[in-house]
């Protein structure tokens, strides 16, 4: 989205973690490198396809890198990088947003 004095940084920050999976893929490699295999564990509705798009848009975005170790079987893990994890204030205003909007839902109940 082009604003009249340059590019509006609330639709650069939305493109770079669009998807439905992002934030939480993010939120998983917080503590350090993960195996593919693994975030699937931790995601089990997602499909073994849409883990491996959302992967590539993250590291094209430069906010996760692949790291592949030369071993029989191959070993890949995936990471924050240093700019993923400036990202992480962010999600812990997330996270207390979304605590008091599920107790906010509840009382409703």
């Amino acid at each position: 989205m082009e604003e009249r004095f340059g590019k509006c940084p609330y639709a650069t920050a939305q493109s770079l973690i669009s998807g439905k999976w992002a934030v939480l893929i993010l939120h998983y490699l917080e503590d350090g490198p993960v195996r593919f295999n693994e975030l699937q564990r931790l995601m089990p509705k997602m499909t073994h396809a849409t883990l491996s798009v959302q992967l590539k848009k993250l590291i094209e975005n430069e906010l996760v890198e692949r790291k592949q170790y030369d071993s029989v079987p191959v070993k890949v893990e995936y990471s924050l990088t240093a700019l993923g994890k400036e990202f992480h204030p962010v999600m812990e205003a997330l996270q207390e947003w979304g605590q008091k909007y599920i107790a906010y839902t509840k009382k409703k109940e």
